[in-house]
């Protein structure tokens, strides 16, 4: 019996998913192991991703992550490092996709040991990402997000052009968003009770916005007079305007009243304290378990839905695309693929047949 593997980000956390096709026997012993767990959107059983079970199934060691990389390089390799993170620095790269880089660029740091990174040519990266494909067994995304913080280095910091020109990159996977049913967004309100909670999770599905866009706004960006929404250095650092709903503002006012925020519209556990966003990602989760949602939904799949519900409505694609804040069309036409707004008019032939119970 052939059993495959697969590493992955699956609920926020590193698993190793479980592929076989069935068999009674294999399932009974796959369902005995120890916090072993069920995907429905994968249809495939997991377990964490844990040097226990690397070892147990025959897998490679696990890599080193974040800092554990990062305090492991080789001397002669750390004036790369600290010229690679001044580089992004200067370049005014926003500190998410700093850490991001910096964190995928130190674990060829640490594989090179005592090698010089500057002496590595075209054939011995091509190697590495073999290494990464076949060995680490890297998604597709977290491979596409190494090579781009590798070649940031090679091209931006040595100024080595088209030094990437031979390495062939892995194909993308096609993702639809996970989106939720209007019916589900009720349900899953309905189970808020706290105001500010309310508040928060309502704004962000009313205007389609990110977790950090949320929990970014100051009071001033609310204008009533325009009924716009100012959402200032979003995602790429670009400014756009949004929608403000007239519910929303009667619901802002509500709890303006009762909060009386000074700048951050949502202030954390202290005044003038900007909410966090893991926080607001958590009382989504509590909701969502509470209204037994079994989708793999997070918060950014408010964006998705206000997306597509949009859509459904008719709204048209391009300026979807401007209120998501989207540079390529390319990236807003993947909710025409989850929109039932041509769907709905299919009927199936099935139910077309003339069957009689029996």
């Amino acid at each position: 019996m052939k059993v495959t593997y697969e590493f992955a980000l699956h609920r926020g956390k590193e698993v190793i998913f479980i592929y076989f096709d069935y068999d009674i026997s294999l399932n009974e012993r796959i369902k005995n192991l120890v916090g072993v767990r069920w995907s429905f959107s994968k249809k495939a059983w997991y377990v964490l991703d844990s040097a226990f079970y690397r070892e147990k199934f025959g897998l490679s060691p696990k890599s080193p992550i974040g800092k554990e990389a990062l305090f492991n390089i080789h001397e002669v390799n750390q004036k790369a490092l600290q010229k690679y993170i001044e580089t992004l620095q200067l370049k005014a790269y926003s500190q998410n996709t700093i850490t991001t880089y910096k964190n995928e660029f130190a674990q060829l740091l640490y594989i090179l040991k005592d090698k010089n990174v500057d002496e590595l040519d075209a054939t011995r990266l091509r190697d590495y990402f073999l290494y990464c494909t076949n060995t680490l067994k890297l998604s597709e995304n977290t491979l596409h997000s190494r090579i781009n913080a590798i070649k940031f280095y090679y091209e931006k910091v040595l100024g080595r052009e088209k030094f990437f020109y031979e390495i062939p990159r892995p194909k993308k996977p096609l993702l639809l968003p996970n989106v939720l049913a209007l019916s589900q967004v009720e349900k899953l309100f309905s189970k808020l009770e706290n105001l500010k909670h309310k508040t928060m999770l309502y704004l962000a599905y009313s205007a389609g916005l990110r977790v950090s866009e949320v929990v970014n706004l100051r009071v001033k960006d609310i204008h009533s007079a325009r009924m716009v929404i100012n959402i200032k250095g979003a995602k790429g650092k670009k400014d756009r305007i949004v929608s403000l709903s007239q519910g929303i503002l009667e619901l802002l006012r509500k709890y303006y009243l009762a909060y009386k925020p000074t700048y951050w519209l949502f202030e954390g556990q202290y005044k003038e304290e900007q909410y966090s966003t893991r926080s607001l990602q958590q009382i989504f989760h509590r909701a969502k378990h509470e209204a037994k949602i079994i989708q793999d939904v997070t918060f950014h799949s408010l964006r998705h839905s206000y997306a597509t519900h949009l859509h459904e409505r008719g709204t048209d694609i391009k300026l979807i695309q401007e209120l998501l804040g989207h540079n390529d069309i390319k990236t807003t036409l993947r909710y025409t693929h989850v929109s039932n707004r041509t769907i709905e008019n299919i009927v199936s032939p099935f139910d077309q047949l003339n069957l009689k119970d029996e």
